[in-house]
């Protein structure tokens, strides 16, 4: 029997240690495609919950218009 991959190479799993560890994972997902030329704004993503987070008080409209410092060292640049 053939073994398969269940992550993709480069791609690991990660256990949120906390609220703060959260925000930043929270952080990555929204810039994400802002960060690979996708979006020019997490709100521009229409397949993003940004939206719902904004409404929901965690983000404001403009966030991610720039570089968000919360990421720094997080993944590949």
């Amino acid at each position: 029997m053939a073994h398969r991959r269940v992550w993709q190479p480069r791609f690991w799993e990660h256990h949120i240690r906390g609220e703060e560890d959260l925000g930043r994972h929270l952080d990555y997902i929204h810039y994400n495609p802002v960060k690979h030329g996708y979006a020019a704004s997490p709100a521009g993503w229409p397949y993003s919950s940004f939206a719902r987070f904004v409404r929901a008080g965690v983000y404001s409209e403009g966030w991610g218009l720039v570089p968000p410092a919360s990421l720094a060292g997080m993944g590949p640049e």
